[in-house]
């Protein structure tokens, strides 16, 4: 119940943006831009937080969803949808295929993997210049119709994304609270004992690390028909790190910590603007400060905070109160 408290507020927020701030810019950062950003910290989150297996290659799906939709809707003509559609499906059967070798691996061996995969992705995506446009990325892609009505400003593809974001969120709260979800945590927690507890572990892996990429892709389709071009520097290296410390700044294992993580690593480079230069730097002193200072994550470790205080300061009338309502319920 508390989960969903926290949903609908979090979507009753995402429909007075606008109102409050009407502005093109906030739209467009925090409306479009924190909203995919949104979507592609809390898939990860999934596969890093809850399942506990590291991935330094989320660009490379994110990138397959935007280049598949906008190649086959550029270039030849595919309606947009049925674009996204065919992106999915390339992703989910690359991913799977290498789920099954990469998901063997454990701890930095799986982040190399994973990095190589990413590093791969994007070597294609630079030196594929008569499908992909190169490094000179690939324009002219259509936006997207629903059901006759062109998605064709700011605010209509805010309320797009924000409407796909929650969709998002509210698959990855139902997921957490399910069975599946309890054998994610178990994963995470010890894999030789959730083997024991009767989990099929590799084909938890596999599943979360396969859902996690078709997300992925599905923000990726709607960035490249949102910006109407795409390049391959959107999809390097440097963004998988940058997702990761989204995850992990918010707190991994809390799908609002992804949250939080992702809209405030989408300002925080509007404000250092001036050190852009220095953004994987600033990027890594962050993830390196937030592991030793926050180990859980700001958003997590806050909302524990919050809690001690609120026990410490609560009455033991109160407490008492609590635990008796607790045993008649």
């Amino acid at each position: 119940m508390r989960r969903l408290a926290g949903f609908y507020i979090l979507a009753a927020g995402v429909a007075l943006l606008p109102v409050f701030f009407p502005d093109n810019y906030f739209i467009t950062v925090v409306g479009v831009t924190a909203g995919i950003h949104v979507i592609l910290a809390v898939s990860l989150n999934l596969l890093m937080g809850y399942a506990g297996q590291i991935s330094l290659g989320h660009a490379a799906f994110f990138g397959i969803g935007a280049y598949t939709s906008a190649i086959l809707s550029a270039r030849y003509g595919w309606n947009p949808w049925l674009a996204m559609l065919t992106g999915l499906l390339l992703t989910g059967v690359i991913a799977y295929f290498i789920a099954r070798p990469i998901l063997r691996l454990k701890g930095h061996y799986l982040a190399m993997a994973t990095l190589g995969f990413g590093i791969i992705i994007n070597i294609v995506l630079v030196q594929n210049g008569q499908l992909t446009g190169g490094p000179d990325g690939l324009g002219d892609i259509p936006s997207l119709t629903i059901f006759g009505w062109e998605v064709d400003s700011d605010l209509h593809w805010y309320g797009v994304i924000g409407v796909a974001m929650l969709a998002v969120i509210w698959l990855s709260l139902n997921i957490i609270d399910s069975r599946s979800g309890r054998a994610l945590r178990a994963l995470h927690g010890s894999e030789v004992a959730a083997e024991m507890m009767g989990i099929n572990t590799t084909t938890t892996k596999t599943g979360v690390f396969v859902l996690a990429a078709l997300i992925a892709s599905f923000a990726g389709s709607l960035f490249s028909h949102q910006q109407g071009f795409v390049s391959p520097g959107s999809f390097s290296f440097f963004f998988s790190i940058e997702l990761v410390t989204m995850v992990v700044l918010g707190g991994m294992a809390s799908t609002y910590g992804a949250v939080f993580g992702a809209i405030v690593l989408t300002f925080l480079p509007e404000l250092l603007v001036v050190f852009e230069d220095y953004e994987v730097m600033i990027f890594g002193a962050i993830l390196m400060l937030t592991m030793i200072f926050l180990p859980q994550g700001i958003f997590v470790g806050l909302r524990n905070l919050a809690y001690k205080l609120r026990k410490k300061n609560a009455t033991p009338d109160s407490i008492a109160g609590k635990e008796q309502n607790r045993g008649t319920a």
